[in-house]
C-alpha cells in the first residue's frame, strides 16, 4: 500500500511541536526551527509489512520521522550485516538522504507505523539555519554522546556539587586573568624577589626573548635553593630556577593541568599559545574547581607510610569519580583518570613493600595488564598485573614474595584479587625479562586457545613502578612481532568475533533471558578487542583503545569522522559501565556490568543501540579483512 500523506493542520503543529521536542535534535533547537521542520512535512501511515524504502526507488528524495510504531531495514548490504531497527523519535534515512543516493535495504513498517516525511531539500536548508540539527545529522554519534553525558552530569550533580567543571578549557579559565610576570634568565635573584614582593605573586617565569618558558622560582622555591644555600642575591635566576617546565596549551583543560601536577609534583602550569606563554595554572586554581582535588588525592597516597593508611586513602579514589561524574567529565578522562590514582596506589604499595623486604627498585617493574595496562580502569575492577625482574629464574622466590605481599595489600585496598590468577604473586605472571620475551614469542607462534587468551590480557601491558625500562622490550617485541605471523592474527580476529554485538536480525536490542546486556563482554570488549587487533597489526605504540583508533584509522584509510564513531561509542558504553557500577556499589553477588536497558532513558536508548551497531560495522570490518 502506498503511503497516504497528510497535510499537517494549524491546530496539529502545537501539539506535533510538543511531540517532536522530546527527541533529539529537536530538544535542542529553537522552536522557530522545529515549527520550520514541521511546516515543510507530510504526514504519513504505513500498514504492518508494508514497504517504506527500497533500493530500485532510486535516490532518496524525502527524511522519514516515526511518530509511532518500529520500522526495520533488511536485505541488500543490511542483511550481510545484520538488521536496523527505528523506533518511535527517530530519523531515517540519514547517509542515503545526505549522499542523494538510493538506500541499500529495504525499510519495512513492523506494525501499524505513523511518519513524518520532510523533502531532501528543505532537510537542508533547515541544517544551514539550525546548527543543532546540522551536527545532529552529520555527528550523530557524539551528539547523542554529549547528549546524554549531560543528562548524566545533571543525575550526579544532585548527589556531588562542583562550581565549575575540570572539563574547562584552559583559555576559559584564565581568560580574565594578567600575563604572567616573567624575567629574562639573567635576571639578578634580587629584582626577581623584589618583582616577587611587589606584585604580590608566589612565583616568576623565566622567558627566553620569543616569550618561550625556561624555568619557574616560586615562593616554595626560595627556602631550598637560595635562602639555606646563602646564595648571594645578585645570582642570575637561572641558577635556581625549576626547569625544564611542563606546559599545556590554551585549549587543553583543567583536568590535562591536574593530571600533569599530579603526575610530576608540581604546583605551577604554563600556559602556551603557539609556544608563547600566554597564563599561568596554579593549584589553588584547581582547588577552586573541586572540593576533592586530583593533587589531594595523589598526594595523600604519595605520604602515605603504611598499607593501613593506603586502605583508607583508597576510599577517596571512588569519592573522587563520584565527583568527576557531576561535573560532567567524559568517559575517557574519567577512566584516565581513576587508572592514574590506582597507578600511584599501586606504585606507593610496591614502594613500601619493596623496602620492607630490603628489594632494590631498579632490580624490577611492576607491570600493569588489561584495562589498566590500557589506562581504562572503571571503579569495579579486579587485579591484572605482573613482575618482570632483572635476573636469573632462580631469583625468582624473592619476587614472587613481593608480588603476594603487593597482591594481599591491594586486595585491602578495595582491589580484589583476579579471579583467573593473572597477579604477581602467581610464579606464571612473575617472570625475568627474558622469560617474558619468550612467552610472548611462544603464544604468537603458536596461537593455542589459551594463547589467546593471554594475549587479550597480556599484550595491553605498562609498567608503572620500579624500572620502567626492563619493559621496553616486551612492549618492541608487540610492535613487531605479532604482524609478521599472518595465523595468529586470523585468529585473534576469530577470538575477537566470539562475543557478537547483541542486537537482533531486525537490528533491535537482543537480550538475555532475564532481559538485560552486560556492557562490558557484550559492549566494551567488542572495541578493545579490535583496536588491539589494529595495533598489533600495524605495529602501534599506543595502549589506550581511543588512542589505537586514532592512530590506526589512516593506515585503514578511514576517515576521522568514522574513527570518532568507534572512540565515541567506546566511551559511551564505558560512561554506562561506570554508571551501573556507582549503583550496584554494596550490592553483594551483583555482576556491576549488567544493565537493563529498559531502565535507560529514550536518549541513552537509542545511543546504546547506536554504539553497539558501531560495534557490528568493526566486527564485520575483521571479518572482510581476516577472515575471507
Amino acid at each position: 500500500m502506498s503511503p497516504r500523506p497528510l497535510t499537517p493542520a494549524e491546530q496539529l503543529l502545537g501539539q506535533l511541536q510538543a511531540e517532536l521536542q522530546q527527541h533529539p535534535p529537536f530538544a535542542q533547537m529553537e522552536v522557530a526551527h522545529v515549527r520550520q521542520f514541521l511546516a515543510q512535512a507530510e504526514q504519513a501511515y504505513y500498514a504492518p509489512g508494508e514497504l517504506l524504502l527500497a533500493p530500485e526507488q532510486g535516490p532518496v528524495e524525502r527524511l522519514f520521522y516515526i511518530r509511532r510504531g518500529a520500522v526495520s531495514a533488511r536485505r541488500g548490504i543490511a542483511e550481510a550485516t545484520g538488521g536496523l531497527h527505528y523506533e518511535a523519535g527517530e530519523c531515517f534515512p540519514i547517509g542515503a538522504l545526505l549522499g542523494a543516493r538510493a538506500v541499500t535495504a529495504q525499510y519495512q513498517a513492523q506494525g501499524d507505523v505513523f511518519c513524518l516525511l520532510v523533502p531532501a531539500a528543505q532537510v537542508q536548508a533547515l541544517a544551514r539555519s539550525s546548527a543543532p540539527f546540522a551536527d545532529f545529522l552529520n555527528q550523530r554519534v557524539a551528539q547523542f554522546l554529549a547528549l546524554s553525558r549531560r543528562a548524566l552530569q545533571v543525575s550526579y550533580a544532585s548527589q556531588t556539587l562542583a562550581e565549575q567543571s575540570l572539563e574547562t578549557p584552559l583559555g576559559e579559565l584564565l581568560a580574565q586573568r594578567a600575563a604572567p610576570v616573567g624575567v629574562p634568565p639573567d635576571t639578578p635573584l634580587r629584582q626577581a624577589l623584589t618583582l616577587m614582593h611587589e606584585r604580590r605573586i608566589g612565583s616568576v617565569l623565566v622567558l627566553d626573548a620569543q616569550q618561550a618558558p625556561l624555568g619557574i622560582l616560586t615562593r616554595h622555591d626560595v627556602l631550598d635553593r637560595v635562602t639555606l644555600p646563602e646564595l648571594p642575591l645578585d645570582t642570575p635566576i637561572e641558577t635556581v630556577m625549576s626547569q625544564p617546565l611542563r606546559a599545556l596549551r590554551l585549549e587543553d583543560r583543567a583536568q590535562d593541568a591536574a593530571l600533569l601536577m599530579s603526575r610530576h609534583g608540581i604546583r605551577h602550569v604554563p600556559v602556551l599559545d603557539q609556544g608563547r606563554v600566554v597564563g599561568l595554572v596554579s593549584e589553588r586554581d584547581l582547588f577552586a574547581l573541586q572540593r576533592l582535588s586530583l593533587k589531594q588525592v595523589s598526594s595523600a597516597i604519595r605520604a602515605a607510610r603504611d598499607v593501613a593508611t593506603l586502605r583508607i586513602v583508597a576510599q577517596d579514589i571512588r569519592r573522587f569519580a563520584r565527583s568527576l561524574m557531576a561535573q560532567g567529565v567524559a568517559a575517557r578522562q574519567l577512566t584516565e583518570l581513576i587508572s592514574h590514582l590506582n597507578d600511584v596506589l599501586a606504585e606507593r604499595l610496591v614502594q613500601i613493600l619493596a623496602q620492607a623486604q630490603g628489594l632494590d627498585l631498579q632490580r624490577f617493574a611492576w607491570l600493569a595488564f588489561g584495562s589498566e595496562g590500557r589506562g581504562e580502569q572503571t571503579i569495579a575492577t579486579d587485579q591484572d598485573n605482573g613482575i618482570v625482574f632483572d635476573g636469573p629464574p632462580s631469583e625468582r622466590a624473592r619476587w614472587l614474595a613481593l608480588g603476594q605481599a603487593v597482591n594481599a595489600a591491594l586486595d585491602e585496598c578495595g582491589y580484589p584479587l583476579c579471579k583467573g590468577g593473572i597477579m604477581a604473586g602467581r610464579e606464571a605472571c612473575c617472570l625475568s625479562q627474558q622469560e617474558w620475551l619468550e612467552a610472548f614469542s611462544d603464544w604468537i607462534e603458536h596461537g593455542a586457545p589459551e594463547d589467546l587468551l593471554k594475549a587479550s590480557i597480556f599484550f595491553d601491558l605498562r609498567p608503572i613502578a620500579g624500572h620502567a625500562e626492563l619493559a621496553r622490550p616486551l612492549q618492541a617485541l608487540l610492535q613487531g612481532h605479532a604482524a609478521r605471523q599472518p595465523r595468529f592474527m586470523r585468529q585473534l580476529a576469530e577470538n575477537a568475533l566470539r562475543n557478537r554485538a547483541p542486537l537482533n536480525w531486525l537490528g533491535a536490542l537482543d537480550t538475555g533471558e532475564d532481559g538485560q546486556l552486560d556492557l562490558k563482554l557484550q559492549g566494551t570488549a567488542i572495541f578493545v578487542d579490535v583496536a588491539r587487533l589494529f595495533a598489533l597489526a600495524h605495529g602501534l605504540a599506543a595502549t589506550g583503545t581511543r588512542a589505537r583508533f586514532e592512530a590506526a584509522a589512516p593506515l585503514l584509510q578511514s576517515s576521522a569522522t568514522e574513527s570518532e564513531a568507534w572512540s565515541s561509542a567506546f566511551e559511551f558504553l564505558q560512561l554506562l559501565r561506570l554508571r551501573r557500577q556507582m549503583e550496584a556499589a554494596g550490592e553483594s553477588g551483583e555482576n556491576p556490568n549488567r544493565l537493563d536497558p529498559a531502565r535507560l532513558n529514550d536518549i541513552d536508548r537509542r545511543m546504546l543501540k547506536e554504539s553497539l551497531r558501531v560495534a557490528r560495522r568493526l566486527q564485520q570490518r575483521l571479518e572482510l579483512d581476516w577472515l575471507r
